[in-house]
């Protein structure tokens, strides 16, 4: 299982915490004959696998073809709608936009990864509160992290924002972008720790037609979320 260095601090922190009670206990039950010592040990181990599972990083396949937007996360679909965006109005002027927002569980791969070719055009993070991340609240007064970019897609360039926000468990947005960092379609670019919600907003523009409903799951950089018109 390969783990993202996104989340070594807490995967490799825990492995040598893990590490030194397991031989603290194997030699304690190895010296006193304390069988239960050893299924501890055991116990300990498999406590380090859950907490590492949630920083694995598989590998994922692009589709083919140039004209699609992927996932940014993986999770299931909790709404499609078209809103106004005040707090983005310098990229998409005072239109209204389309947002897709997808539910990240604590089993679900937490690395988020561009819906397609993007350049960062600026990023605002934003202090809140810890609602569970399927709480109508949450959009609005959770932890946040807002990545502005410019999109493309097969040379069709538009306004684009994929928000990182926090959940109820999920304390701790990772997002090490730059201004004018650019990323090619499923590059990782940061995670959400343990549970969140991640969302996607485009224009609301003919040419984006929406690949997906409310209910399917979705895993990031593989699921096609839009297609392009050309």
């Amino acid at each position: 299982m390969c783990l993202t260095n996104y989340g070594i601090k807490e995967w490799l922190g825990s492995l040598i915490i893990a590490f030194i009670i397991i031989v603290i206990l194997l030699l304690l039950a190895s010296k006193f004959k304390i069988g239960f010592l050893i299924y501890l040990a055991g116990f300990i181990f498999i406590c380090w696998c859950a907490i590492a599972a949630f920083f694995r990083d598989p590998e994922r396949t692009i589709p083919a073809g140039g004209n699609i937007l992927v996932s940014p996360a993986d999770g299931t679909v909790r709404d499609i709608e078209v809103v106004r965006a005040p707090e983005y109005d310098e990229i998409f002027g005072d239109a209204e936009v389309l947002r897709i927002g997808i539910f990240l569980s604590v089993f679900n791969v937490h690395l988020n990864r561009a819906p397609c070719d993007i350049v960062v055009k600026r990023v605002i993070y934003k202090e809140g509160k810890f609602h569970d991340a399927r709480d109508g609240q949450a959009v609005k007064e959770n932890e946040s992290n807002s990545v502005l970019c410019k999109g493309n897609v097969s040379d069709f360039e538009f306004p684009l924002v994929v928000k990182q926000i926090s959940g109820a468990i999920a304390r701790r947005i990772v997002c090490p972008v730059n201004i004018n960092d650019k990323f090619k379609i499923g590059d990782r670019f940061g995670m959400i720790k343990f549970g969140s919600r991640t969302e996607v907003y485009l224009p609301k523009n003919e040419k984006f037609i929406i690949k997906l409903k409310i209910g399917d799951k979705l895993k990031a950089g593989e699921s096609v979320i839009v297609e392009v018109q050309k």
